[in-house]
């Protein structure tokens, strides 16, 4: 299934009744996807990407997050937790990870099959997929479903420096049903259901759009702060005395920026968090303004996907806290054997990235998009240039491509209408005083 852009089902909503049209989001969405029209937030669905900064950033708590109910899962027989190693990191005291995935079980579910554990091994083919001939350097990973959409929309040109190893909640469900299928062989396909605990709503959409050409073996996304109380109200009196936990440090690592990068065991890397900063890099890679380098890690939670808008903590504290967990862990439970350190199983690997229309291309025809970009240079002349946002366009730039696109008139200018009416003034002669 190709995620066309006509198809594509977002996870960020605008509830309308709370939206004021304040411009806080329109200032700080990314791919300048919002416009506010008749003192409403509008969401652009070709340009969204699913970031969740405007879910960060309002102040009226108007944008909102779609992902499912736990009793989504209430249809399958056998029911497995993927939960993402951001999710240790919400809980206070916590010093031992088997709590966390007992408390799993104890809320319903079968099975945990931690992404950790396969982030370890996507690390260790990542290392074999660096010293494949023909890899286009630097590679960029795979992992964040935010920057490959917003590549595929703004940077296509880098389409193919983007590593294809599936991301590890991918690969999880993937072994997760595995697993399930081989100890339990009397299940169906339809009776096993893989539900992911999310920090972040670009994982829903993922999950909603498949990617390319092939479908997500997750059934269910649901959101860590969803599931945070229910699992601090069984972790109190949580006796577990077995042994569930089967991840390390690297894994664990995932969790944080720079996690994935450093597992690579290569000092040739850069990793980047935040929006803003994933789009300075892409900027650089582009321009190839940037150090010969083999591996870029971008996320754009600040933090890394600690940083989710589905999460519960402050993203430091999270960090500051998997960090203290990982002191007691190993490097890592998941390595390859001799057989799998020559070659990455296609059940790791993707072909095709999804399709989309980048956002730079005004039209499908070439000669009208040359004429409308000349349109748009000589409308910012004559616009005041000081990205007051007052015409429910985030910049001026924006503004005149709107109006050059016919989804905006002229007159939403504040500072144009003033400067009409004033001339208006000005040849009537100004305006008359009556108090004489």
């Amino acid at each position: 299934m190709e995620a066309k852009v006509n198809q594509y089902q977002h996870s960020v909503y605008l509830d309308a009744e709370k939206c004021n049209g304040c411009t806080t989001c329109l200032k700080h969405c990314p791919t300048e996807a919002i416009r506010i029209k008749d003192n409403r937030a509008v969401i652009n669905q070709e340009r969204c990407i699913d970031c969740g900064e405007c879910i960060r950033v309002c102040p009226q708590k108007a944008k909102k997050a779609v992902c499912s109910k736990l009793d989504a899962m209430d249809k399958f027989k056998w029911k497995i937790a993927l939960p993402a190693p951001t999710l240790y990191g919400q809980f206070d005291n916590l010093d031992d990870i088997d709590y966390v995935l007992d408390g799993l079980h104890k809320i319903g579910f079968d099975d945990v099959f931690e992404v950790s554990a396969a982030a370890e091994l996507v690390s260790a083919y990542t290392r074999l997929y660096l010293k494949t001939e023909g890899v286009k350097k630097p590679a960029i990973s795979s992992a964040c479903p935010v920057v490959l959409r917003l590549i595929g929309l703004r940077f296509p040109s880098l389409s193919d420096n983007i590593v294809h190893i599936l991301p590890p909640m991918e690969v999880a469900a993937r072994l997760a049903k595995k697993r399930a299928k081989d100890k339990h062989p009397e299940l169906k396909d339809e009776d096993i259901g893989v539900c992911f605990i999310s920090p972040c709503p670009a994982k829903a959409s993922y999950v909603k759009n498949g990617f390319a050409d092939y479908k997500s073996a997750v059934d269910v996304v649901v959101s860590i702060s969803d599931l945070y109380f229910m699992l601090i109200s069984k972790m109190k009196h949580s006796s577990t005395e077995a042994f569930m936990c089967e991840s390390g440090m690297i894994g664990i690592g995932w969790a944080s920026s720079g996690g994935e990068a450093t597992a690579l065991l290569n000092d040739s890397y850069l990793a980047a968090d935040g929006i803003d900063n994933v789009i300075r890099v892409l900027d650089q890679i582009e321009n190839g303004n940037i150090p010969p380098l083999e591996f870029i890690e971008l996320n754009a939670c600040t933090g890394g996907c600690v940083g989710g808008v589905l999460t519960m903590q402050n993203p430091f504290i999270a960090k500051a806290r998997l960090q203290t967990l990982r002191r007691y862990l190993p490097v890592s439970r998941n390595q390859l054997s001799k057989d799998e350190q020559n070659y990455i199983p296609d059940s790791y690997l993707f072909d095709k990235l999804p399709e989309y229309r980048p956002m730079s291309r005004l039209s499908d025809n070439m000669a009208q998009s040359l004429r409308m970009m000349a349109d748009i240079q000589k409308l910012r002349k004559d616009l005041p240039g000081i990205d007051c946002a007052s015409c429910g366009a985030p910049n001026c730039r924006a503004f005149a491509e709107d109006v050059v696109t016919a989804s905006a008139d002229m007159s939403s200018c504040v500072h144009l209408y003033n400067k009409y009416l004033k001339g208006l003034l000005d040849e009537q002669g100004g305006v008359k005083d009556d108090s004489k």
